[in-house]
This record gives C-alpha cells, structure tokens and sequence, in this order.
C-alpha cells in the first residue's frame, strides 16, 4: 500500500471513530445542502501551497450514487493570482470516493492552461489548513498525490476532447455548453 493511500486510510478512520465521515465534516452544520452552493462559505485556500478547493452538487439527476464533487484548484502566484482546476472527486452520500473528472473551461471559469503546464502544478495540491477539517484537508490532498498519473491522462485527454469537440455553433469548444465532463476515470463501481 502507498503512502498516499494509507494516508487516505488514515483520515477515514480517524474520521469514523467520530462517527463522521469527509462528506459530514465538509458540509458540518448545514442541515439541508442546496445544489450548486459552495461549500465551506469562503472555499479553502491554502496560502503557503496555493492549493484551493470546493464542495457543491448538482440538482438531484439519474445518477444516485454520487452526492457530489470537490473541484480541486492551484492558485501558484497567490489568491490574487491566476486559478487552474486541476480536476474533480466524486464522492457518494458518505463520502467514498467514486471518481475523478476533468471539466470543460466554461464549467469552472479558471485561468486555461495546456496539458502538461497543469500537470505540472499537481504536486501543489497540498492542503494544510484546519478548516473545515484538518483530515479533510489531507484526505483530499492524498487523493490527487495518490491518483496524480490517472489525474495526469485525465488532463492530456481534458485537451484531446476539447481539440476535438466540434461546437454546434460553430463557436469556442471551451465555451460550449454542450460539453462538461471531458475525461473520467471511475474508482469505484
């Protein structure tokens, strides 16, 4: 087992023996989530690393298993600085990891970069901040480090799918709404 994933291991645990798990401890003391809200209020910034991430979920869809999704981001010059989404997890109604996913530019707005200059800011993703939860914070950060070369082919295939992608309107394929999702790799069934 590696590192990244008894590091995973390690937060569930410790998380558990609370009774709680990354989903409660993310979303603790809001009783009704609403869809597409962000949570924590204020996201989470790491300043030393530049590492950033949100919580939120779509309108209730077909898919059931999935509760929603971390958008895990890099800010490298600062919080005034330029943001790349780096990519997505997935997680379930308790907080199990599903899968990870790349988006189209429109979904999340950030500042665009190619492939392998956002490959490169993987290693940045490193979260050490007491809020919401410090074990939340590691367990997200041991997910990238744990899946960094699926997260890598992710992003290599975010750009292959948005080259490709013919819009009906002629149009930017990276502001066509008509393509969210660009890559995904499922971790559990």
């Amino acid at each position: 087992m590696s590192a990244e994933a008894r590091e995973i291991a390690f937060c569930q645990h410790v998380l558990a023996k609370g009774g709680a798990t990354v989903l409660s401890e993310t979303l603790r003391g809001i009783e009704q989530p609403q869809s597409w809200e962000k949570y924590p209020a204020g996201e989470v910034f790491d300043p030393q690393s530049g590492a950033q991430w949100f919580y939120h979920s779509h309108a209730p869809s077909t898919d059931t298993s999935e509760h929603g999704h971390f958008h895990c981001f890099v800010r490298p010059d600062g919080p005034d600085g330029p943001i790349h989404h780096l990519c997505a997890v997935g997680v379930d109604p308790h907080g199990r990891l599903l899968r990870l996913f790349t988006v189209n530019h429109w979904v999340v707005d950030d500042d665009w970069l190619e492939a392998e200059p956002t490959i490169a800011l993987l290693p940045h993703f490193d979260v050490h901040m007491p809020q919401p939860n410090y074990l939340v914070n590691r367990w997200l950060t041991a997910v990238l480090a744990a899946h960094e070369s699926e997260i890598a082919d992710l992003i290599r295939s975010r750009d292959q799918v948005v080259a490709d992608h013919r819009p009906a309107d002629g149009g930017d394929a990276r502001a066509d709404r008509a393509l969210e999702v660009t890559a995904e790799h499922r971790t559990a069934p």
